[in-house]
């Protein structure tokens, strides 16, 4: 694994497994590796009760966005479509700090690249968080 050198990009991914599936980041890890990833990656989880689990650290290039990993870090909400009051308020306290250590990166949704096909996270990611920075 490589070191990241400049952050673009601050990606929110969800899991696409069922809402009531409770995955932690250790069964996103043996899921990824299953697909001969080397390991989780995604750099934070963030749990159906709104608990955070770390994945890769801030320093490894992740494996989430197709061409962008070397500028990006990610962060997966575990469900499909419905999150949590708590995934919610956990995904902007990661935000938030994530946006003042690199105050040049944009917050974006995985669908917002335009070289993907996926609909993940399945909510509008540049709407909700420019109601959060009201």
């Amino acid at each position: 694994m490589t070191k990241i050198q400049k952050i673009n990009y601050l990606v929110v991914h969800c899991s696409d497994t069922p809402n009531t599936s409770e995955l932690k980041a250790i069964d996103i890890h043996k899921m990824h590796l299953s697909f001969k990833w080397d390991g989780i990656g995604y750099h934070k989880i963030i749990c159906r009760d709104g608990t955070v689990e770390n994945g890769r650290p801030e320093y490894w290039v992740g494996a989430h966005v197709y061409n962008f990993n070397k500028e990006s870090l990610g962060v997966c909400l575990i469900g499909r479509d419905n999150f949590t009051k708590n995934q919610f308020k956990s995904l902007e306290t990661i935000l938030e700090r994530w946006t003042y250590k690199y105050p040049h990166a944009k917050v974006v949704g995985h669908n917002n690249f335009q070289n993907t096909k996926k609909t993940c996270p399945n909510f509008d990611v540049l709407e909700w968080w420019k109601k959060i920075n009201k």
